[in-house]
């Protein structure tokens, strides 16, 4: 048995067996690589998380580098970042080409600061647990567990934020 070269094609390539990749994803296909659920997809595609083109027949399709964009939403929902957060971070990765790692790592870093923070406030309220929990007062005005931003000194109750103490709309939101 002789071993046969690979076939040209007519684009002057070589046909090495396997199809090639396609430029763009289905919103199935991109749901099982992402383990997402398509509901999911189209909520982050109305969020502006993540964007697709359109077929004739108005099926999404998703370019390839949109994946990442899947992985690193749903890591960063992980770490407890807000999804208008993740999408203006997003906005700083470069349009016309597909993100490089080094894109990735930049993007990463801006939420190192308050993941530090949160660390700090969590190893905080985890050496003082014991203490608290053991005292048994639970005290809005004392205890740091039940109390962590000191409104509770400001009487019994709900309290509001500090900018509806300001006098801002409390109905007024972000939109996010």
């Amino acid at each position: 048995m002789t071993p046969t070269a690979p076939a040209a094609t007519t684009a002057g390539t070589l046909r090495t067996g396997s199809p090639p990749k396609p430029a763009h994803l289905t919103i199935g296909e991109l749901a099982a690589r992402s383990r997402v659920p398509t509901s999911t997809l189209r909520f982050y595609e109305r969020r502006g998380l993540i964007a697709s083109e359109r077929t004739l027949g108005n099926q999404r399709r998703y370019p390839r580098d949109v994946l990442r964009r899947v992985t690193f939403i749903r890591m960063s929902q992980q770490l407890g970042i807000p999804l208008s957060e993740v999408r203006a971070v997003l906005g700083l990765l470069p349009e016309g080409r597909t993100p490089t790692a080094e894109d990735w790592a930049r993007i990463s870093r801006c939420w190192r600061k308050d993941l530090d923070a949160r660390l700090d406030r969590l190893t905080e309220l985890r050496d003082r647990l014991e203490e608290c929990i053991g005292c048994g007062c639970m005290s809005f005005t004392g205890c740091l567990l039940a109390n962590p931003d000191g409104l509770g000194s400001d009487g019994a109750g709900p309290d509001r934020s500090e900018s509806e103490r300001a006098g801002s709309d409390p109905g007024e939101s972000d939109g996010a």
